[in-house]
């Protein structure tokens, strides 16, 4: 609109080729004279405004990190995102949340439920690790991913 109006045309063509009204060319024209290029940049306010606190975001993840069993739930034994929402709810430290709020607010935290629950996860975890940098010298090292069958399918020219 800027560069329309330094070319010439009237603010009647330039709302003649862009889809806006006159009065809005005008605004743009007249706050561009007054601060420049400054009045060209995106005014945009950040997005919808936090709904729940600091506070209680800290209290989730305080929560986050306690085990069911601290709250004499017995039903299960760790957390997911919908079980623990709907403790939070039940508890009253918000109203609702929904999980991909859960899961931000749980993500800032550096909350993770990915610990194993074996009492030897860490010795049978150094085991495995030492066959890695020092391997039998008489046999073979085979991993086995806990994946899933995987489909194997031929590709033209790969051997």
């Amino acid at each position: 609109m800027v560069l329309m109006s330094a070319q010439g045309q009237t603010v009647k063509d330039i709302t003649m080729l862009m889809p806006v009204g006159e009065d809005y060319v005008r605004d743009v024209i007249h706050a561009f004279n007054e601060q420049g290029f400054g009045a060209l940049d995106p005014k945009w306010g950040g997005g919808r405004p936090k709904t729940i606190s600091d506070k209680v975001r800290e209290h989730i993840c305080l929560i986050a990190r306690t085990s069911p069993a601290e709250w004499k739930i017995t039903t299960f034994s760790t957390w997911s995102l919908a079980k623990l929402a709907e403790h939070l709810v039940k508890q009253k430290v918000v109203p609702t949340i929904g999980r991909e709020t859960l899961r931000r607010i749980l993500r800032a935290c550096k909350v993770s439920w990915k610990a194993s629950t074996d009492p030897d996860f860490i010795a049978k975890m150094h085991r495995v690790l030492a066959l890695y940098d020092t391997p039998p010298a008489d046999g073979r090292v085979i991993c086995v991913d806990e994946f899933g069958p995987l489909n194997l399918m031929p590709r033209k020219g790969k051997a």
